[in-house]
């Protein structure tokens, strides 16, 4: 199996962590990449449901958010209080 670069997905996904958080990210990561290499492949698009499975979804509920300083302090380029994005289309 390929190594998982766990520094660059960090600096892509902007998360900082020491050495070894570092070893054990890139641990558990090896172990979900194996996970889903050894799933079995489908020929078929639809799967069979189960009705004796109800998958019962959590309710939504309100909880507390992030206020806007906590959202901005981490968007790599801000403008009048608005996160900047590149632009995508002409």
């Amino acid at each position: 199996m390929e190594e998982i670069n766990v520094k660059h997905l960090a600096k892509l996904s902007r998360l900082r962590f020491d050495e070894v958080s570092e070893a054990k990210m890139a641990h558990d990561m090896r172990e979900i990449v194996g996970m889903v290499a050894k799933l079995p492949d489908f020929e078929e698009t639809r799967l069979a449901l189960d009705v004796n499975d109800r998958m019962e979804l959590r309710k939504d509920e309100v909880g507390a958010s992030l206020t806007r300083e906590q959202v901005l302090s981490n968007a790599p380029k801000t403008e009048a209080g608005c996160v900047v994005v590149p632009k995508t289309v002409e």
